[in-house]
């Protein structure tokens, strides 16, 4: 489902180049869950973002889906494939302050020209709990209440690979395990792959795999999540 090898990410600053990332080559099979995990600067979130196809690598290749090599696309191409095959979920919710939490949902499906969008939306927001806010702005919602609304939108498109960065960051403790309980019971629900960033143990700890990232190097498998972590 997602194939690396040999990614590198290498900026330059007024200081020289800045190597984000180095020689990482992966694989993480269709259905798997997938904590990436580091401590803050490792390059965590840059790897995420190549993998989405936010971003391009200076040297490497990805491949995602089994045959599409996202490194040879241009951003519309990758943009196309972003919407028929990925969904998201942001520490900061990343939700339209403008739309309803209804609409926010409606969103991926209304872009692809989805007759059933609304419909789609409305189940999605029952199925997180959220039934009865379907016309809340984000404003009017909480943290947890605006995660939930995050997640359903992610899975409005019925995505092969759901990618999250960070998804409790903002939430206490207690918010924190209701999101992520509800984030594994969709994914199972949806058969997605899933690959996430945190520094969140309990999340981790739930994944079938834990990839630790060091100084942008990919090290080894985690063992112990809580020490990679820290």
């Amino acid at each position: 489902m997602i194939k690396t090898t040999d990614i590198c990410k290498i900026v330059d600053t007024s200081e020289g180049s800045l190597v984000i990332l180095e020689g990482i080559t992966l694989e993480i099979n269709q259905g798997q869950s997938v904590a990436i995990v580091g401590a803050s600067g490792s390059g965590k979130t840059t790897l995420l973002s190549l993998l989405a196809g936010l971003d391009s690598p200076t040297q490497g290749t990805i491949i995602l889906g089994g045959d599409q090599n996202i490194t040879l696309m241009s951003e519309a191409q990758r943009a196309k494939l972003r919407g028929a095959m990925v969904g998201f979920v942001f520490q900061t919710f990343q939700l339209l302050s403008s739309l309803t939490a209804l609409e926010n949902v409606m969103l991926p499906g209304e872009l692809r020209g989805d007759a059933g969008a609304g419909d789609n939306a409305t189940r999605l927001l029952e199925r997180v709990g959220l039934g009865h806010r379907l016309t809340h702005y984000p404003r009017q919602l909480s943290g947890g209440e605006q995660q939930r609304v995050a997640i359903a939108r992610a899975f409005a498109s019925n995505p092969k690979i759901l990618f999250a960065d960070e998804p409790t960051g903002n939430l206490d403790a207690k918010t924190g395990s209701k999101i992520i309980d509800l984030l594994f019971d969709l994914n199972a629900d949806f058969g997605t792959t899933l690959v996430l960033v945190t520094h969140d143990a309990r999340l981790a700890g739930r994944c079938e795999r834990s990839i630790l990232i060091e100084a942008g190097q990919l090290v080894t498998e985690a063992g112990d999540v809580s020490r990679a972590i820290a």
